[in-house]
């Protein structure tokens, strides 16, 4: 066999590689951001303003969501989709995991930066000065709100496209799918909760739902792929039309369980 045969087994072994080690290394750092009632605005202000490692968190967790969301972008490359509908699903989905990556990093750019800013700016200010800076740190916090809402708005649109795309994708176990549109509806659930009230405790709540979730298909993706075997995509490949050329080999996405 070429390697074209392989291209789809190694490609989907890269997918779940990425989206694996993305999830495991976000929550890994976000171990290290600085804790508190999130809503409790004098303290948990107070508390950024003294986190000296607050830079660098912020950047892991940018560049682990980066990984995370690259793992899904090439998911849609990695599936043998042959259903035209199904496909544009995918389509979209990608298209919604790319405006997921552009909002995190604008709400990296307000959290990360701007925030800790404003927050150091009304720790450090005189007594005077205080209930300005205090305001203008609410206000870059009600913000961060409006994009997180959003974001996670689109990254759980996307994850819902994904997994419908994912429940039609021969040799891989529909379960995968169900569990990763699971995933998609906490973050749609994250999404309302911080829009309307803040990080609040139910907010708290769905964050942690969702990472059960997402880990609990990651890594049963990652199973899968790695168990992928070459003699599977051979035996696999009469479950879809020949194309002329005995060429179906290289159109086949098959996976052996």
């Amino acid at each position: 066999m070429n390697n074209r045969t392989f291209s789809p087994r190694m490609s989907l072994r890269l997918s779940a590689s990425l989206l694996l080690a993305g999830q495991l290394l976000f929550i890994v750092i976000t171990q290290f951001h600085a804790g508190g009632d999130a809503n409790n605005h004098p303290a948990i202000f107070a508390a950024y303003a003294g986190d000296g490692i607050w830079t660098a968190v912020h950047l892991g967790q940018f560049a682990s969501m980066t990984i995370m969301l690259a793992g899904l972008l090439s998911l849609v490359f990695s599936l043998n989709i042959q259903v035209e509908a199904v496909r544009w699903a995918g389509g979209f989905g990608a298209a919604s995991i790319a405006a997921t990556l552009a909002l995190y990093g604008v709400l990296q750019a307000v959290d990360g930066v701007a925030l800790k800013q404003a927050v150091n700016a009304w720790a450090n200010a005189p007594e005077a000065e205080k209930a300005a800076r205090f305001a203008s740190a609410e206000t870059i916090r009600w913000l961060e709100w409006g994009v997180r809402s959003y974001q996670d708005f689109a990254l759980g649109l996307g994850l819902l496209l994904f997994a419908a795309a994912m429940v039609r994708t021969s040799g891989i176990p529909r379960s995968i799918g169900y569990l990763m549109g699971l995933s998609g509806l906490a973050y749609l659930v994250q999404g309302w909760v911080v829009g309307s009230g803040g990080f609040s405790l139910m907010h708290s709540v769905a964050i942690v739902l969702a990472w059960v979730l997402s880990l609990a298909w990651m890594s049963w993706l990652a199973v899968v792929a790695w168990r992928m075997q070459g003699s599977g995509l051979a035996k696999e490949a009469g479950d879809f039309p020949q194309p002329s050329g005995g060429s179906a080999n290289a159109q086949a996405f098959l996976v052996s369980e």
